[in-house]
């Protein structure tokens, strides 16, 4: 089972808020480091205003603030919500203010991206203003599917509903309580907005890390634990636990340090003075190996891991601690393990758009299928979509990995400092 932790870290003199999904392990699977002071775009919902249209490269280019431009790819404007249309006569046209949904944080020198589906999303459904379907997460199969699917035909809204992996493991009550709040928050939302100027901020995404916690998977996290009493509360206070549940004792309350949800889940506040959490949890020592270009693999081959402006490159080596005889019997056993791995660092060290790998080369033709099925496997388990396209005749498995938000080797560029 996995485990979720949030704590602080002083790197190179800036305090961050390190918050970061481990497995039964400890070894980091996902991480997600926020300076203090430092906001984050991504979920907010403006009232934006077209700057203009490119029609060559079929977007829209829009302010949500004097300073800040967004691209607005033009196949993504369905159902827009206006607050003032300037053209009659044309679907979207410079000097329309429209709510736009930031999807996609600035990445080097590329403007942050927008959305006119809006998304309000819960732990367990997710609502859209565009794609108006209902629908219930592909991931869910069997018994589970047919009761969400038959729950999310009844639901009603000018606005589709997806419903999470997360509401297999939850009663209908549940589920139907959350789409209620979500519907609610919408709502809210949509009616002030259509009083709003331009650049107003209608909807603020929850922070970095209450949004990790919720989109996690419920039925493989075992206990979230901080070393911030403020932060445990929030927590709480998100997992639907209640104020009175956080102490203990008659006249004299004492709080208390661990509460269970009703998934559940163990929600921990650490303070032990002999050994602080990052240390426990080897915060330091995950992220200096995250960063690392050279990976180790249990059999002794390894990974050279080298992101660039276009794409990133992955290059797979048997190592030279194994016999070059041992090798070419093993060939396969060894690129399976570097597939798992490589969906691992991709998720870990947040790298997207295109993937270029170089597996060991592989003579046999079902050794090839076999090892891009347990690479596929490997990718499914990560949140952010991620696909698998083709071997090329050069050998090279192309992936493609949804740019969400900033990789780690951005967030620090010259290194840790340590």
């Amino acid at each position: 089972m996995n485990r979720y932790m949030i704590t602080r870290e002083k790197i190179k003199g800036q305090e961050y808020l390190i918050s970061a999904l481990y497995d039964e392990k400890k070894h980091m699977i996902e991480v997600l480091p926020e300076a203090a002071g430092e906001t984050s775009l991504l979920g907010n919902i403006y009232v934006g205003k077209v700057e203009n249209i490119v029609t060559n490269l079929n977007a829209a280019f829009v302010k949500i603030a004097p300073d800040i431009r967004c691209y607005l790819p033009l196949s993504d404007v369905k159902n827009p919500v206006f607050t003032r249309k300037l053209s009659q006569t044309k679907a979207l046209a410079a000097g329309d203010e429209l709510l736009v949904q930031v999807s996609r944080e600035a990445l080097k020198t590329k403007d942050p991206a927008v959305t006119t589906n809006l998304t309000i999303a819960g732990t367990y459904a997710v609502l859209t203003s565009g794609n108006r379907k209902k629908s219930v997460s592909s991931k869910v199969k069997g018994e589970a599917r047919e009761r969400l699917v038959k729950l999310v035909e009844q639901t009603a809204g000018e606005y589709g509903v997806i419903l999470r992996t997360n509401a297999a493991e939850a009663s209908d009550e549940t589920v139907l309580l959350e789409l209620e709040v979500l519907s609610e928050r919408y709502e809210t939302m949509a009616e002030a907005a259509a009083h709003k100027n331009c650049y107003t901020l209608v909807y603020r995404e929850e922070a970095g890390w209450l949004r990790h916690i919720r989109d996690l998977r419920k039925d493989d996290l075992e206990e979230i634990v901080t070393d911030d009493r403020g932060m445990f509360e929030d927590i709480c206070s998100a997992c639907r636990i209640h104020k009175q549940a956080l102490t203990t004792g008659g006249s004299v309350p004492v709080p208390v340090d661990e509460v269970m949800t009703a998934d559940g889940i163990r929600i921990r506040y650490y303070k032990d003075p002999a050994l602080s959490l990052g240390a426990l949890y080897s915060v330091r020592s995950e992220l200096k190996n995250a960063l690392s270009e050279r990976v180790w693999l249990k059999s002794g081959a390894y990974l050279v891991i080298q992101p660039t402006e276009a794409l990133t490159v992955v290059d797979v080596n048997t190592g030279k601690n194994v016999a070059k005889k041992e090798m070419q019997e093993n060939f396969l056993r060894v690129n399976k393990e570097a597939a798992e791995e490589i969906a691992r660092q991709l998720r870990l060290r947040n790298l997207s758009g295109m993937v270029l790998v170089d597996f060991i080369n592989l003579t046999s033709k079902s050794a090839e299928e076999e090892l891009l099925k347990t690479f596929r496997a490997a990718l499914q388990k990560d949140p952010v979509p991620a696909q698998l396209i083709d071997m090329t005749a050069l050998g090279l498995v192309e992936v493609t990995r949804k740019k969400i938000k900033r990789p780690l080797h951005e967030i620090f560029p010259d290194g840790l400092g340590f």
